[in-house]
């Protein structure tokens, strides 16, 4: 993408009332929203997140089929969820937002309880190990995701990489965590969920192309 073409996007996304660009230094102070998105909504329905949210396809595509629920993504890159953020408004898809931040400052976006679900669709698996403490599913993390869930809220982790898969499920299962559903190839099982099989990325489908298996996890964090 040309740089002309992100700063109209960037330009763009400014005036979209469904983006949010708090600065690092308005998050730290306070953030204006924690625990107020269902005014922000101006409804009661529940919250899913979408971390490295990238286009917003599967924000969009669950916001479609589910009018009742409202979905956020949140990525640092608003030149790539402006194409999410305009679609939602062409379509008056009033339950999608989109949040421009670091996904490290998710506890401070949002409050103790107040969010239902959260999806983290194709993250980058950070292989290296001195880059551990960036997989957005370590421990200080699920942590932070534990903090904003309900009592009973779930994590989506949705992944080609089978390392990310690997590592994830070894984790969960090393500190106690309630796996729900775990599978290693999510288009070659009868048994896969709708909402899993049922959307596809942009990368996805180069993914599926290359005949990358296409990995779940469902699970319930406890501490």
């Amino acid at each position: 993408m040309g740089s002309k073409n992100k700063l109209k996007r960037f330009h763009e996304n400014e005036t979209f009332a469904n983006v949010i660009q708090p600065t690092r230094d308005e998050i730290l102070a306070g953030f204006s929203l924690k625990g107020k998105w269902r005014s922000f909504f101006k409804n009661n329905n529940p919250i899913v997140l979408e971390l490295g949210c990238g286009k917003g396809e599967y924000t969009i595509a669950l916001a479609q089929k589910n009018p009742s629920i409202n979905y956020i993504g949140i990525d640092i890159k608003g030149a790539r969820f402006w194409r999410g953020a305009k679609t939602a408004l062409d379509e008056n898809l009033t339950n999608v937002a989109f949040v421009r931040t670091q996904i490290e400052l998710v506890d401070l976006i949002f409050a103790q309880n107040e969010v239902d679900e959260i999806w983290i669709t194709f993250p980058d698996p950070q292989i290296k190990y001195k880059r551990t403490k960036h997989r957005l599913t370590n421990s200080d993390f699920l942590t932070k995701y534990h903090t904003i869930l309900k009592e009973n809220g779930v994590v989506n982790l949705k992944t080609d990489s089978e390392f990310m898969h690997g590592y994830t499920l070894g984790l969960l299962h090393g500190e106690g965590h309630e796996v729900l559903h775990a599978n290693h190839d999510v288009y070659k099982n009868a048994y896969s969920p709708e909402e899993v099989i049922g959307t596809q990325t942009f990368y996805e489908k180069q993914y599926l192309e290359q005949d990358k298996p296409i990995t779940f996890i469902k699970f319930r964090i406890k501490y």
